[in-house]
């Protein structure tokens, strides 16, 4: 596996953390993947480790405010520059290879309002444990003064209140979570708002999506709710759809006991679809 690492600069300036995996052969497609709120790409090195085994190209990004991206943490400007910053790591991929987009958690909603709104010369889209309609129940009042900052002072942040024991049933992903420097715990009003519209809005358009896509979702996900992504499937446009519901499991399905029948079933979708 050979690895590539440089900074993009986004449309309105910010300097973006790129990286990429590349098999020892040549690459059959390159994945394009969109990390979770509040964590970054290095986490996904085994991802990259089993994708590029199967002959595949991972390229990832640090989104704004996030990892050793710039930006102020745990903000966007809004979803329009989300999908921008997506425009710009899909420009980096090889033009005569397929290309996938792949999100988790909130990068799963990312990329599938990417599928929605823009998507040119995608071969398919994957998404885990999207965002579309969080789990973890919002205190009224923090949701309150979310709503109402994001107009006033759009990077006013709050602690995220994520539980990290809430991400995996294997304890050494759990600790070595909480232990990352890079991984942090704040959500900005513009963010949270963002997220929550985008999340809606996608749901009310699903018909919309004609992308071959895969849904993976954790049954006992605690932080984002998998009826959402059920809902989002039965009314996909798409005559090519999959969803895999994986029961006992948490969120971060990559991050399982079983993570390797998950990344396999990912593969398999995708080297049939290159």
């Amino acid at each position: 596996m050979h690895h590539k690492q440089d900074y993009l600069t986004t449309s309105d300036g910010v300097r973006l953390l790129w990286q990429a995996w590349e098999p020892e052969t040549s690459a059959r497609a390159t994945v394009c993947l969109v990390h979770g709120m509040g964590e970054h790409s290095g986490r996904y090195l085994h991802v990259a480790n089993a994708f590029t085994d199967a002959g595949l190209s991972l390229h990832a990004f640090d989104l704004r405010g996030h990892g050793l991206s710039q930006g102020p943490r745990g903000h966007t400007p809004g979803l329009e520059q989300w999908l921008d910053d997506i425009d710009l790591l899909l420009s980096r991929a090889p033009l005569e290879l397929p290309k996938f987009i792949y999100g988790h958690s909130l990068g799963g909603l990312l990329v599938l309002s990417y599928g929605l709104d823009r998507s040119p010369g995608l071969a398919g889209v994957i998404a885990t444990g999207p965002a579309l309609r969080i789990s973890a129940e919002v205190p009224p009042l923090k949701a309150l003064l979310g709503k109402m900052m994001a107009s006033i002072l759009p990077t006013f942040s709050q602690p995220s209140g994520l539980i990290a024991a809430d991400l995996s049933r294997d304890e050494t992903v759990v600790q070595a979570y909480v232990d990352d420097p890079l991984v942090h715990d704040r959500v900005s009003s513009r963010l949270f708002v963002t997220m929550m519209g985008a999340g809606e809005a996608s749901l009310e358009r699903a018909a919309d999506f004609q992308l071959p896509v895969l849904l993976i979702h954790a049954e006992a996900d605690r932080l984002t709710d998998h009826t959402a992504t059920e809902e989002f499937y039965a009314a996909v446009g798409s005559s090519d759809k999959t969803l895999r519901i994986w029961p006992g499991l948490f969120h971060e399905v990559h991050n399982e006991p079983e993570k390797a029948q998950v990344l396999e079933e990912m593969i398999e979708w995708i080297s049939s679809r290159s």
